[in-house]
């Protein structure tokens, strides 16, 4: 047997559509995937090990502090929690009961995913704002500012705001609106690296806590998130995820993620506490962004633009489909190739395609948003030497070249 999968009867896959969850993620480098086997034959006190990742991620993000966290998702479930309690025990040992508490978020209609249900799962009610015209098709409006400043009241815990390349309205916009009202923004930037710069814009934009995914294009533990932010709320965020089983008296936080004297004592284990983080996934989700921001975007670029390159060239000439490199259109940053299909003179559909390359042999997974425009599209993230020249060749078998 070739590897730890097949030794446990999983066929292993070209991953040429991205690092999403069902996929099992990024490719980590070996420097990674060595710290983390490293890590893996010590034990160390887990506030301590928190307490040096608050202060690395502060430094790449320009935040006050920062945390590791079990996924982007977990994030925001933590972010929410800590703007719902601050620092008061015993609201935290009440979640998700959350009445008598500040339990109300407001996000723009635009801006509802799934994912939203982490935000949700702390107890709070969730209050829209906007009627989303532009993707409609109805007009061109969006969410206003004016409508988040009429949604605050004096139970107003948060605004939740996703960032995508397309969001509206701007951050920044609703950053003043909050923060005249005392309310602090959330946001969600789970697939918004690169650029690398997008680790401090944020911040620097004024949000309170921004929550990134480590198992993306950071490259870490699938399993690994960033929530950076204010100090406060990173301490309630913390005080609501780690371990507290612990006499007041022996336990010693590091000063620099909890302070101790502000607290009338520790809460019980939190709404948060399902979200353990272990420590190979700490360790590797540091090194993983020391790499990341190391590396550039350039050289990042250039890597995986090699890679879909490689892909066109052994695809070739294929008739009735027209193979072309490009910018993904949800990620103009990250290179891609899309393959735009003749589907009455291929005989198939562009879901067909994809279906062919999963259940061959290998097994390919294509990214299958625009299948219902007849395109099959490939990305770079997750492919290793030489996988993209497969990937290329299968695609010519598969439509008969």
């Amino acid at each position: 047997m070739d590897n730890v999968y097949e030794r446990f009867g999983v066929r292993p896959i070209i991953n040429a559509s991205g690092p999403a969850t069902r996929l099992s993620g990024a490719i980590m480098a070996p420097e990674v995937a060595n710290a983390m086997r490293e890590a893996s034959q010590w034990c160390v006190d887990i506030d301590q090990l928190q307490g040096a990742a608050c202060a690395i991620i502060a430094r790449h993000t320009g935040a006050e502090a920062g945390y590791v966290t079990s996924g982007a998702a977990a994030g925001l479930l933590l972010s929410t929690a800590a703007c719902v309690t601050g620092l008061d025990p015993t609201k935290m040992n009440r979640l998700p009961d959350t009445r008598g508490m500040r339990n109300r978020v407001v996000m723009a209609r635009s801006h509802r995913n799934f994912y939203d249900h982490a935000v949700r799962s702390v107890g709070i009610e969730l209050v829209e704002v906007g009627i989303a015209d532009r993707y409609s098709g109805a007009g061109v409006r969006d969410a206003e500012p004016w409508e988040y400043a009429a949604a605050i009241d004096d139970n107003t815990a948060a605004i939740f705001y996703v960032a995508y390349a397309h969001t509206q309205p701007d951050l920044v916009s609703v950053v003043e609106v909050a923060h005249a009202a005392g309310v602090p923004v959330i946001v969600d930037a789970a697939g918004q690296l690169p650029p690398a710069s997008n680790l401090t814009r944020f911040i620097a934009e004024g949000a309170d806590l921004v929550c990134f995914s480590g198992g993306k294009t950071v490259a870490g533990p699938q399993a690994s998130g960033i929530l950076a932010g204010r100090k406060d709320l990173i301490e309630a965020a913390a005080l609501q995820h780690l371990d507290l089983d612990i006499l007041w008296d022996q336990w010693n936080p590091p000063e620099a993620l909890i302070d101790k004297s502000r607290l009338p004592g520790a809460p019980h284990h939190g709404i948060g506490r399902p979200c353990k983080v272990g420590k190979e996934e700490i360790v590797g989700l540091l090194t993983a962004l020391e790499r990341f921001v190391a590396e550039g975007d350039d050289a990042r670029q250039a890597r995986w633009l090699a890679h879909m390159q490689a892909l066109v060239e052994a695809a070739g000439t294929i008739g009735g489909a027209s193979v072309a490199l490009r910018n993904d259109p949800k990620r103009k940053t990250i290179p891609a190739v899309h393959v735009q299909l003749d589907e009455d003179v291929l005989g198939k559909t562009a879901l067909e395609v994809v279906r062919e390359l999963q259940d061959g042999d290998p097994g390919i997974a294509a990214n299958p948003s625009y299948v219902r425009e007849g395109v099959v599209a490939f990305g770079p993230m997750c492919l290793k030497e030489g996988e993209a020249e497969a990937v290329g060749r299968r695609l010519r078998a598969v439509l008969g070249a």
